[in-house]
């Protein structure tokens, strides 16, 4: 039988970014130590936030919402902490690869804005190296085979052939995907603070 303590929760933060998930067991050590507090996220209670003695007073929530019993008394597991002092963003540099490109591009050709599966795809080079472009995030587009053949090693101006958007490279943030979609199943209340933003990406190996 599972143990409530692996619970998954969503960290934020000082400025209620999503930054992490940990385990209930962490969170509830930071909480204790005060360098985290519980984020409510139901009834009278949501976006309020709860130290630890204030968090243990709540004895009931929604319905099938986890609880830890103690010999003595019982009390609610949280699924959103915000860091007291932690400001930051993690860093973390996305692995440039064919996927990536493509998921950064939505499989869609930069050129005719068709979107392809997977195998019609390749990757154009949009200054040719031949002319001096390199092979990084700025200089690499999604294409099809057809508007690649088509490009050749032309330069843009060239081809009459430029991206549908300047090719950049991705912005990284934890949990979600190129296209906002959360990756695996979360907290219902996690909606309030991963669905907004989707300029995210995902790493792949």
């Amino acid at each position: 039988m599972p143990n409530a303590l692996d619970n998954q929760v969503l960290v934020l933060n000082r400025l209620w970014q999503p930054v992490n998930i940990c385990s209930a067991r962490r969170a509830l050590g930071l909480l204790f130590l005060n360098h985290a507090q519980v984020v409510g996220t139901f009834e009278d209670s949501l976006f309020s936030t709860h130290d630890f003695e204030s968090w243990m007073s709540f004895e009931d929530g929604p319905e099938g919402w986890p609880v830890i019993h103690t010999v003595s008394d019982r009390f609610l597991l949280p699924s959103i902490i915000v860091l007291t002092a932690f400001d930051r963003l993690p860093r973390q540099e996305i692995k440039f690869s064919r996927e990536n490109v493509l998921q950064r591009d939505g499989y869609i050709c930069q050129y005719c804005g068709k979107r392809f599966e997977n195998r019609d795809l390749n990757l154009d080079h949009v200054i040719p190296r031949d002319k001096g472009g390199v092979t990084s995030w700025e200089n690499i587009v999604c294409s099809c085979i057809r508007c690649n053949t088509k490009k050749g090693n032309k330069l843009p101006l060239e081809a009459h052939m430029a991206p549908l958007r300047k090719p950049v490279a991705p912005r990284w943030r934890p949990l979600v995907d190129f296209n906002g979609e959360v990756r695996g199943e979360y907290h219902e209340s996690w909606r309030l603070f991963l669905e907004p933003s989707a300029s995210s990406v995902t790493l792949s190996a």
